[in-house]
């Protein structure tokens, strides 16, 4: 069969003869697994793409090869003839794609077997298989992302909750490059300000250093802002890890149902019931959190209970916040001061006074209260569900989560860093400022601020940090 132009004329192009094609690339994009999809997607990007498929695609009935619109039809080994899958053909040409390179993307029914051949048909068709990243990383060298877009795009697709989400797609639309360029501007500003006076200050009117220091004060503030958001919307996204401890049977299991909202664990009034980490995935008011019930901690002689008990101990050591459980009805005990000592410093920690409904009229017991380490942070019936909401809110406070909604931006670790390193050289260039000393020390590590904030939006960076960057993408994107 030979390849037809374009046109209203049916289409196959099956059998056609491609040149090669060093730079164009071939990924699934999708999820691939047994059952786990109806669909996936093998994408081809770069000069060939739109070659490679009509040589292995053959379409149904009269359909044009038209940019972004759908074809249906057939893909076809060129070998043999066979018939591999039934699929949908979706043509986008240059500029108008994700990478600003011609794209075809053919849409192959979910599985396995069905779309790993028809990759091997793409990559013996004369493309190369992309290596993690890459899509987005033409993208980038295309100009149709900035650094912080395309890194966002990771972001979204690993964000655990809306509100990662929402931060993800923030950045999506450019939120971070533009508080970024617009810091970075001011300070290119006033770096052509001293740089003149460097230059030619007699020929200049003379410059108002005070308001020189006030603006790099005002944007070096703003960064270390940035910075503070930033670890705010890593622990948004990420989510935290939460241990529960306490003696055995003080209610961590009913805890861990109350707040996950189903019977993850087994409830029983025995000690010593658990005896492994259980672990819980929720979402809790906005914020993804890893629940960890661990098993009670306790002096014993069963060798199962031990070493449920030692793997408590490095739950604790790994846990993001710890909410140590205890007793209302027996009081803080010896017990209990001995498991706080164990909780690392530094750790958020929440006292919670479980059982209030077997208190008589709320009573603490004789004795509660007496001193700050027996005071709780929150009393609540994990049996009932009562004080769920209290502890939720008063978990994410010590968090640094308790009000997430204000937060319109939030940086990466690698734009952390820049952002603090930039904002570490403008406290140089003010310290330059306040001994005094002329224009060109100023501009030494102003310089440096700029440059970094230039790395973070892509507009100073060199190919081993876009390499470093794009390898932490999935394949496909």
């Amino acid at each position: 069969m030979e390849p037809q132009a374009e046109g209203p004329a049916p289409q196959s192009g099956f059998g056609e003869v491609l040149p090669p094609a060093g730079s164009t690339i071939a990924a699934i994009a999708t999820a691939v697994a047994a059952g786990a999809g109806s669909v996936a997607i093998v994408r081809i990007s770069g000069p060939q793409a739109e070659a490679i498929g009509r040589r292995l695609f053959l379409v149904a009935g009269r359909q044009d090869w038209d940019s972004h619109r759908v074809l249906y039809g057939h893909v076809l080994d060129p070998t043999s003839g066979e018939r591999v899958d039934e699929a949908l053909l979706l043509l986008m040409r240059a500029p108008r794609s994700f990478t600003r390179e011609d794209v075809v993307e053919l849409h192959c029914h979910g599985g396995l077997e069905a779309v790993r051949r028809v990759l091997e048909l793409v990559l013996a068709a004369g493309a190369r298989r992309a290596a993690p990243g890459e899509f987005s990383q033409r993208a980038f060298l295309n100009g149709r992302l900035d650094l912080t877009q395309a890194e966002a795009v990771v972001a979204m697709i690993t964000a655990r909750s809306r509100r990662a989400a929402q931060l993800a797609m923030a950045g999506i639309d450019g939120g971070v490059q533009r508080r970024i360029s617009a810091l970075r501007e001011r300070l290119l500003d006033q770096l052509a300000e001293l740089e003149a006076r460097v230059d030619f200050e007699e020929d200049l009117p003379p410059l108002d250093g005070g308001a020189v220091v006030a603006e790099l004060a005002a944007v070096r503030v703003e960064l270390e802002l940035l910075v503070a958001e930033g670890e705010q919307g890593e622990r948004l996204s990420e989510g935290l890890r939460v241990a529960i401890v306490g003696r055995p049977n003080v209610g961590k299991s009913s805890l861990l149902n109350l707040l996950s909202r189903r019977d993850r664990a087994i409830v029983t009034d025995w000690p010593g019931t658990t005896r492994d980490l259980l672990e819980s995935e929720l979402v809790l008011n906005g914020v993804p959190l890893t629940l960890v019930d661990t098993a009670g901690i306790r002096a014993t002689e069963d060798p199962l209970e031990r070493m449920g008990i030692a793997r408590s101990h490095g739950a604790l050591a790994a846990a993001d916040a710890v909410l140590l459980l205890f007793d209302l009805t027996v009081g803080w005990t010896p017990a209990d001061a001995e498991l706080r000592r164990l909780v690392p410093a530094g750790v958020p920690l929440l006292l919670v006074g479980n059982k209030a409904d077997l208190l008589v009229a709320g009573a603490l017991p004789a004795g509660f209260g007496d001193g700050p380490e027996q005071q709780a942070d929150v009393v609540i019936s994990a049996l009932r569900g009562e004080g769920r909401e209290a502890l939720a809110a008063l978990l994410l406070q010590r968090c640094g989560l308790g009000d997430v909604t204000g937060l319109q931006v939030a940086l990466n670790a690698r734009q952390r860093d820049l952002a603090a390193g930039a904002a570490t050289a403008l406290a140089a260039s003010l310290e330059a400022a306040t001994q005094l000393l002329p224009w060109d020390f100023w501009t030494i590590d102003l310089r440096a601020a700029v440059r970094q904030l230039g790395e973070i939006t892509g507009e100073e960076v060199s190919e081993a940090v876009l390499d470093r960057v794009f390898a932490r993408f999935c394949i496909g994107k």
